[in-house]
């Protein structure tokens, strides 16, 4: 047959291939069941029973799939360097490996999915159907697809995360493996013979009346004899090869079913922790979906190695709670209440005096209180509303930011995670962001990310990861802090920036600079807040760190992120 026609028999091939997957999802659990509903083979007719072990239109993959969700596992296979060296290292020691993956992918993959009933399935395969459903099976597998569906990046993850227990399902189910291959050549035979019959029935019909009697000619007749013997033969030897194959699954069930346990288990807390890898680091679910998959792939490898993984859930609490503080946030109020005062503040009177509008004989005087601006007021003490520039946030990175605190929670964790918050929470409140690494006086690196751009996770990582080392400077990171928020006053009219100092030692500045640094401060008005972490020092009454900081608070317990609340609160 030459290509062209081969090209057209697959076409007509693939096209009966989607009307009988269609005709099979509108028949519904009729005509098969979903994942654990019935054991395997339950309530269908075995291989070989009766004519529907002959029947044409066998299938070599045991999952329901259109013609989409093939597109889609042709293309991530391509683009999975896993998935191929997974099926080149099984295909070298068992057979329809390609086909196995492509039901398991298909399984965590597909909306709905449906498994075949084992008759629709061509006998070589039939190990395939019985590893798919002992997976399918499993407590764990529903929860497994909740990360998976419609997600061919996880999915593909999740048929890696697999392997090791599809390595020990095949080996052990090797036996049966070999005897639904002898089944299924014994189908081929059985369905040669049957379309010998069928021939020779033909021929005997053509050569009707050529001889004297208008009958049929002996030698056809014998001919059509001897077809129908070995017809019989063959479909006898395959049913006893069925009955083989179906019994050496059998066997082979209690140690799949065991393998499959642990191993969807496994597979579900892997994509669970990876999802919630990317939720920490900020990677949305929409970013997610039109990353290629390359690039997914060395993006998710790189949360799980980077320097701050293990972290990964403190950084997670860090945002949660900047968030809840967000949804708490008020515009315009005012702080701490410290008292009474009089005033004409409507917004802030007490109760005594709103009581005195319900009276009709006290109004008068209510207005006349009113306009002498001695109506009794609730008392505050607080800072002024949110800025409106950059929030910078300058976290040192010297040596000492390595040491551990409570949960064996490091300094530069604490800052980095509490940095991470500061980030989103510019984003929502349509503000730039600039982070500051800092260390020692010639060690500085700025990392920018502007309100009217997405900041990509690979920025946000590289700045999350970058440690300098070394010792610890004031004057650098906020000379550079200054000029950023300079550089926005030029450019934008921008002023009310706030600045976040997240350090952990004590450092002197020039009379110089400082005067310098006042001047900046009442000029562009922005404010500054420090975060001393785990050195009370840096942090006490008359330090540098203290006549730098409008605001300042120490930081002990590393393991719990409400230290920071009032920054989401202020900023």
């Amino acid at each position: 047959m030459d290509s062209t026609h081969a090209e057209q028999d697959e076409q007509r091939r693939q096209h009966q291939q989607d009307e009988q997957d269609e005709q099979h999802r509108q028949d519904g659990p009729g005509r098969r069941h979903g994942y654990g509903e019935d054991g395997p083979g339950q309530g269908e007719r075995g291989p070989g029973a009766g004519p529907a072990a002959a029947a044409p239109g066998r299938h070599t993959t045991a999952v329901v799939a259109d013609r989409l969700d093939r597109m889609t596992w042709r293309d991530t296979y391509e683009q999975s360097a896993g998935l191929r060296e997974l099926d080149a290292e099984l295909s070298g020691r068992h057979p329809h490996t390609t086909e196995l993956l492509a039901d398991l992918f298909q399984a965590a993959f597909t909306a709905g999915p449906l498994l075949r009933e084992r008759a629709e399935m061509a006998p070589g395969l039939l190990v395939n159907h019985h590893l798919v459903q002992s997976l399918a099976d499993t407590p764990d597998f529903a929860e497994l697809r909740r990360e998976t569906a419609g997600d061919p990046y996880a999915a593909a993850m999740a048929v890696l995360a697999l392997a090791t227990a599809v390595r020990r399902m095949l080996d052990g189910a090797g036996d049966a493996r070999e005897r639904a291959e002898r089944a299924a050549s014994a189908q081929q035979d059985a369905d040669l013979a049957a379309t010998a019959v069928a021939e020779a029935l033909r021929q005997a019909a053509a050569t009707a009346g050529t001889d004297e009697d208008d009958g049929v000619p002996t030698d056809a007749a014998d001919a059509v004899h001897r077809a129908v013997a070995a017809a019989e033969a063959t479909a006898s030897a395959a049913r006893r090869a069925a009955r083989d194959a179906a019994q050496a699954l059998a066997a082979a069930a209690p140690g799949t079913r065991a393998a499959s346990a642990g191993a969807v288990s496994r597979a579900a807390r892997a994509a669970r922790q990876e999802a919630a890898l990317m939720r920490t680091w900020g990677v949305a679910p929409g970013t997610l979906e039109r990353m290629p998959f390359d690039r997914r792939a060395r993006l998710a490898e790189r949360l799980r190695t980077s320097r701050l993984a293990r972290w990964a859930e403190l950084i997670g609490r860090f945002r949660e709670m900047a968030g809840g503080e967000r949804a708490r946030k008020v515009e315009n109020t005012t702080g701490e209440l410290v008292g009474v005062t009089l005033g004409s503040d409507l917004s802030r009177l007490v109760p005594a005096e709103l009581a005195n509008l319900g009276l009709p004989e006290l109004r008068a005087v209510f207005a006349a209180r009113y306009a002498a601006g001695e109506l009794m007021l609730y008392d505050s003490r607080g800072e002024r509303n949110s800025g409106k520039g950059a929030v910078i946030a300058c976290v040192d990175t010297s040596h000492s930011m390595y040491i551990e605190g409570p949960g064996g929670i490091t300094r530069e964790a604490w800052a980095k995670a509490c940095a991470l918050a500061l980030l989103d929470q510019a984003r929502h409140a349509g503000r730039d962001f600039v982070g500051i690494l800092f260390s020692a006086a010639d060690r500085v690196r700025v990392f920018r990310f502007p309100a009217g751009r997405e900041a990509g996770v690979e920025p946000v990582l590289d700045f999350a990861e970058t440690f300098l080392g070394g010792g610890t400077s004031y004057q650098t990171p906020l000379t550079a802090a200054r000029e950023v928020l300079e550089e926005e006053f030029g450019d934008a009219a921008r002023s009310r920036g706030d600045i976040v100092m997240i350090t952990d030692d004590e450092c002197g500045v020039t009379e110089e600079w400082m005067r310098g640094w006042n001047e900046a401060r009442h000029r562009l008005g922005f404010r500054v807040f420090g975060l001393a972490v785990g050195a009370p020092p840096a942090a006490g009454e008359g330090s540098v760190l203290d006549a730098l900081c409008d605001n300042l608070r120490t930081v002990e317990d590393f393991t719990d992120p409400r230290a920071a609340a009032h920054l989401f609160r202020l900023i």
